[in-house]
């Protein structure tokens, strides 16, 4: 019985796990550069206050770069390790968030970002912008974990 009782909660539990991986954007993401080559692994958690955030785990083109483009606390630091990603709140819209910011440390420039989960989670595509929406880019990042 009490075999049976384990079983069936490791399959509760493992599905419990992977519905949460396609609800959930936070773990560990592949950024690929316009040629499609592989970029940087991207940490996304989430703050105090619920909202996502990313981190540079790992350059994968330049190793140990630093952002000599940007400004501030960030000036001339290594590039891993580094806060790219913040304050991006969860939309009223499934498998959507917005109102966030994303730097891009080969310019040193912040944007604003919304993002969504697309291809049952496995992919997070985010749109960086200045102002409105049309005037941006979009990333898709491939989930590693």
């Amino acid at each position: 019985m009490n075999k049976l009782l384990g079983v069936i909660f490791l399959t509760l539990m493992s599905s419990i796990s992977f519905a949460q991986v396609g609800d959930s954007p936070i773990g560990t993401w592949q950024t690929v550069d316009e040629e499609g080559q592989k970029k940087a692994l991207v940490q996304i958690s989430q703050d105090p206050n619920g909202n996502l955030r990313g981190r540079i785990l790992k350059l994968q083109q330049k190793p140990g770069a630093l952002c000599v483009k940007c400004e501030g606390d960030k000036k001339d630091k290594p590039i891993e390790g580094m806060s790219i990603m913040w304050g991006l709140k969860k939309a009223q819209e499934n498998n959507k968030w917005e109102d966030g910011a994303i730097l891009d440390p080969s310019n040193g420039k912040t944007y604003n970002l919304k993002a969504e989960l697309i291809e049952n989670g496995q992919k997070f595509k985010l749109r960086g912008f200045l102002g409105i929406s049309l005037l941006g880019r979009t990333q898709v990042w491939t989930r590693v974990q």
